[in-house]
């Protein structure tokens, strides 16, 4: 990151990494799992044929302590009748026309997907037993303005287990620390876009992860819900959330001193991820460091998949491998946002002890979800961020095509050999450069085989025919081949040239080939100027 802010620091104010969205998701582990919940039953001294009648009792407790809170500030439940309609835009109303600097906000309810418990017959035991099965329940969403968090709300699900999801903004609380510090920012939706004191709000940032998270959303919960954390376990003890981070947005914000310095300089980073970035770049910043240098690792069994999205805040470039996501996108005119968001912690490690040994010896292990690791998680994040911008260091909107093809028009010349200039733009060197960036070769590299089929595919379908016995003879068998070899070669010296002025490399141990990360940068550009139109061209001279 710091090769891409040493290199267009004349147009950056500063940079802002933190917290973007954070999803925490809270659990009674008692009531979760099928096997404990029939244990709290039978504790509690309930038959599973009144399970029904008491889940409900239950959860008639948790609406009227919901509608207790709500009337305590002056508030009623509004029901949607769409999951559909956006929550956020009708709290942003309510927020302008009252007023609201601080509190509840406004509770709205809708019927939404969950994961509850259904009484079934089980066909072995033949008897009545409790299975968790995805079914549909009355959520409440209780809306916060608080003090430290800022804009937050807490998602209720009235059935059994009782899942809460509380989401919180990391902008939004360090926007409230700024303000409380007296220090001056420019905000804009949901990003900044000037600060005074860069250095002290990158501080409230990396705070953050730190926070003791568990009482501060137990807090969250209780003033939403009292009744949820009054709830019995065993020996009259309250139950306890178990705090997980669900999902985790890490945004490292680039604010640049103009709107146009931006636009200047965005276009040549979207053309750069699309076309340089392959498969394995994607898996290396989301983590994957230790993948082979060819071919693909066995052990990985999942989906890379790049994306170009237009979105109203932005052009987009996605990145995503199995669930978890890597952004780019220019935000609110003058933000540069590159942003890590981890769904699934099971592909991250984290050097830690074992939970049944927590004074035994660290090792690696699997990331957790809960908010013990949290701090490790902005780690990952971070450095995803950081491997994305150190990427897009090469890229250069003021080198001219011409000044780049002037280059490779120049004879390579060495004590043993010589290699003729390229001609990007036309004649069999511009082919084999549209050839070489098919997507198809990203992955695992190219063959001399492969560019043949590619440059020459009359030839080789008319091979095909050739050795078919019912159509050809020895003789038109034995020309096709001698034709196949001299293109073989040919091929051969194509890409020896190539090797030459540094655009592709040998994978050591094969036979295959792959793009340099001078060829990624630059050979992209050459297609793209052929398949602009002459009155593109004509204004851009104009």
């Amino acid at each position: 990151m710091n090769e891409f802010i040493a290199k267009h620091q004349k147009c950056i104010l500063g940079v802002l990494s933190g917290f973007d969205r954070v999803r925490f998701r809270g659990t009674f582990r008692v009531l979760a799992v099928a096997k404990l919940l029939l244990v709290w039953l039978t504790h509690r001294k309930v038959l599973i044929k009144d399970f029904g009648d008491f889940a409900e009792s239950l959860t008639q407790r948790l609406k009227q302590s919901v509608e207790e809170v709500t009337q305590q500030h002056g508030q009623k439940i509004q029901f949607l009748a769409s999951s559909k309609w956006s929550k956020e835009n009708l709290v942003a109303k309510v927020i302008r026309r009252k007023g609201l600097t601080e509190g509840v906000v406004c509770v709205l309810s809708a019927v939404e997907s969950c994961r509850s418990y259904e009484v079934r017959r089980n066909p072995e035991t033949k008897m009545l037993d409790l299975e968790a099965q995805p079914r549909k329940c009355l959520h409440w969403y209780v809306y916060f303005l608080d003090a430290v968090l800022g804009l937050c709300h807490v998602r209720i699900q009235s059935w059994l287990p009782f899942t809460v999801h509380v989401c919180v903004n990391g902008r939004e609380r360090l926007c409230r620390e700024l303000t409380k510090q007296g220090i001056g920012f420019e905000r804009r939706d949901n990003c900044l876009a000037r600060v005074d004191d860069v250095a002290a709000a990158q501080q409230i940032l990396d705070s953050q992860p730190w926070e003791a998270w568990s009482t501060r959303l137990d807090d969250l919960v209780r003033r939403a819900c009292p009744a949820l954390l009054e709830l019995p376990s065993f020996g009259g003890r309250p139950h306890e959330y178990y705090w997980s981070a669900d999902e985790t947005e890490w945004a490292t914000d680039v604010m640049f001193r103009s709107e146009e310095k931006l636009a200047e300089l965005y276009p040549s980073l979207i053309q750069h991820a699309m076309s340089t970035f392959s498969s394995r770049d994607v898996m290396r910043f989301l983590g994957k460091v230790r993948i082979p240098k060819s071919g693909v690792d066995v052990r990985f069994n999942g989906e890379v998949v790049t994306k170009h999205l237009v979105r109203p805040e932005g052009v987009c470039i996605k990145h995503r491998l199995n669930r978890n996501t890597l952004k780019m996108y220019d935000k609110q005119g003058s933000v540069l946002r590159v942003e890590t968001t981890i769904n699934d912690t099971s592909d991250f490690g984290v050097h830690r002890a074992s939970e049944q040994d927590p004074s035994g010896p660290k090792k690696w292990r699997k990331l957790r979800k809960g908010v013990a690791d949290l701090p490790r998680r902005a780690a990952i994040s971070q450095a995803t961020n950081a491997r994305y911008l150190t990427a897009h260091a090469a890229v250069d909107s003021q080198t001219p095509l011409g000044q780049v093809a002037d280059k490779l028009a120049k004879p390579v010349v060495t004590k043993k050999s010589r290699a003729r200039g390229l001609t990007p733009l036309t004649g069999i060197d511009s082919q084999l450069i549209t050839i070489l960036l098919r997507g198809e070769f990203a992955l695992n590299g190219f063959r001399n085989r492969d560019v043949r089929n590619l440059l020459f595919p009359t030839t080789n379908a008319a091979t095909n025919d050739s050795t078919s016995p019912n159509i050809a003879t020895s003789d038109s068998n034995a020309t096709a081949l001698a034709q196949r070899r001299r293109q073989s070669g040919q091929v051969t010296r194509l890409l020896r040239l190539f090797r030459a002025h540094g655009l592709i490399q040998k994978i050591p141990h094969t036979h295959r080939y792959q793009l340099t990360a001078t060829g990624r940068r630059i050979l992209p550009t050459f297609p793209a100027a052929r398949a602009a139109s002459t009155q593109a061209l004509s204004q851009i001279a104009a």
